[in-house]
């Protein structure tokens, strides 16, 4: 799923109107399995000034960007802070690590060739899922218009969650973000 997505997916299923704390953690745990990709292909493209094919075709599936991966795209370490935060009852623990699992439960059926090691430490193992979200070579024809219906019945959620406008226009910048990114996918690949 595009990042977008996972962030108003996150938030629609584990932000509090009531709870700035736990609403910012569910945003920041759905953020956080795809971080670590915006900081280093934006470094790497931005600053070292590496081209995209490079980035992508090379340095995407080499040893050291696939064992960071490994760990912000772990369904074990993820469930361990998951089990974590409800032992100690800590509702912005519970948000911050259930957007990142719901994340990374999302993303594994959706990575035809680009999947990560999802059962890291336990396991290298990477599953090649016959569709993805991004690809129309692998169904991503379908998945795409799926990921943004699914978007907007959570910006819904959203809307009647919070009454106040700062969290609707987050929901509204990231639906158009969405957009923007799914429009991409739906056209150039």
């Amino acid at each position: 799923m595009n990042t977008p997505a996972h962030l108003i997916l996150g938030l629609a299923a584990f932000s509090l109107a009531d709870n700035r704390k736990v609403t910012g953690a569910a945003g920041f745990g759905a953020l956080l399995p795809d971080l670590s990709l915006y900081v280093m292909a934006g470094g790497a493209l931005a600053i070292l000034q590496i081209p995209p094919d490079v980035v992508f075709g090379h340095l995407y599936y080499s040893n050291a960007w696939q064992t960071v991966f490994a760990i912000d795209n772990s369904f074990l370490l993820w469930g361990l802070v998951l089990a974590f935060a409800l032992w100690r009852k800590a509702r912005a623990g519970v948000a911050f690590a259930g957007a990142g699992l719901l994340h990374v439960s999302l993303d594994f059926p959706l990575h035809h060739d680009d999947g990560r090691p999802h059962f890291w430490p336990a396991s290298d193992w990477i599953f090649e899922s016959p569709v993805s979200y991004w690809d129309r070579a692998h169904h991503a024809g379908w998945v795409q218009p799926l990921e943004v219906t699914l978007v907007f019945i959570c910006v819904a959620v959203l809307f009647r969650r919070f009454a106040r406008w700062p969290m609707r226009v987050v929901a509204l910048v990231l639906l158009a973000m969405e957009l923007m990114v799914a429009r991409v996918w739906m056209f150039v690949f």
